[in-house]
């Protein structure tokens, strides 16, 4: 897989999808091969994959990630083989496990057994999306359609979990194609996820499973107006557990030292610690959106699938 690059489409926009479709065609114009798409309460990134690999042939699209509450299984199958039609085969799937509090306050919903909803949630899916029918009744979910479930030019679709936990992780191994560790770094990556998630793959007779670690960048030769773009960016994980533990396992004093942050060499050199860590391919996620800062990553992004 090409060295993605998280689209970075301007809020302040007129039309937020023609914005989005514009700039996805300006990095594929530039060199980039693979986008990946964040998910939040305004757009959705399901329907703006369809949208942009329709629009933009050859363009690898995917989500980074999706929360996989509430939105059932079959729903996320729907759209994600609506997607994959549209794109032609270049979509991947990404889920999230989401955030207990975030789901509190907009949905009004306090998921328990979220490890068992992502094994079921990935148990739906996987029967779906590789024979085309489905009949589930377990603890969570349920999903018996007596209604078609496939959607021709929908599949195959790659699956991977943004799971960093060691039992999510496992179940990852397991179920999916690989992990998205966002903020994790090469130390975590060697140590940690690799062997866990490696071992649960080959202890179910799955392949070796792709990792692909998303990086905050910004190349810059201002390091400390860099790092202080950084620290307003990054200050809302500094308070998640799961990133204090990187941040502890890697030697780390704060949140800004997971960014790469420096000259397009020194990005670059970043970049490459975490491929050498076991990480599959890296995603970069800029810290500023600039017309200046989208090309000098582009650039990076380009440099690292040439070498």
């Amino acid at each position: 897989m090409p060295t993605g690059v998280v689209l970075a489409p301007d809020p302040q926009a007129e039309n937020l999808v023609d914005a989005a479709i514009a700039e996805a065609k300006r990095a594929f114009a530039a060199g980039v091969r693979q986008i990946w798409l964040g998910q939040r309460l305004d757009a959705d990134s399901l329907a703006l994959s369809a949208l942009i690999g329709a629009a933009v042939p050859g363009l690898g699209v995917g989500t980074y990630a999706v929360p996989i509450n509430p939105r059932h299984p079959l729903i996320i199958a729907s759209l994600a083989q609506t997607a994959q039609a549209a794109a032609h085969g270049n979509f991947s799937l990404g889920l999230a496990l989401g955030g207990h509090e975030l789901e509190r306050q907009a949905f009004g919903i306090s998921a328990a057994n979220t490890l068992q909803r992502l094994r079921e949630h990935l148990v739906v899916l996987r029967s779906v999306l590789d024979s085309g029918a489905v009949e589930h009744h377990g603890d969570e979910i349920t999903a018996a359609p007596n209604l078609p479930v496939h959607v021709p030019g929908g599949t195959p679709i790659p699956i991977y979990v943004a799971a960093m936990g060691p039992k999510a992780l496992r179940v990852a191994g397991e179920l999916a194609d690989g992990t998205l560790p966002n903020l994790a770094g090469p130390r975590t990556i060697a140590e940690f996820i690799k062997p866990t998630i490696d071992k649960a793959a080959a202890d179910s007779g799955r392949p070796t499973p792709r990792i692909i670690a998303a990086v905050p960048v910004l190349v810059s030769g201002d390091i400390g107006a860099a790092r202080e773009v950084a620290a307003e960016r990054l200050s809302f994980y500094a308070s998640i557990l799961s990133y204090q533990k990187v941040i502890a396992r890697e030697g780390l004093e704060s949140v800004v030292d997971l960014a790469a942050i420096g000259s397009a060499e020194q990005v670059t050199e970043r970049l490459h610690a975490y491929l050498a860590a076991g990480a599959t391919d890296v995603v970069v996620n800029p810290l500023r959106t600039e017309e200046a800062d989208l090309e000098a990553l582009w650039a990076v992004a380009r440099s690292i699938d040439a070498t």
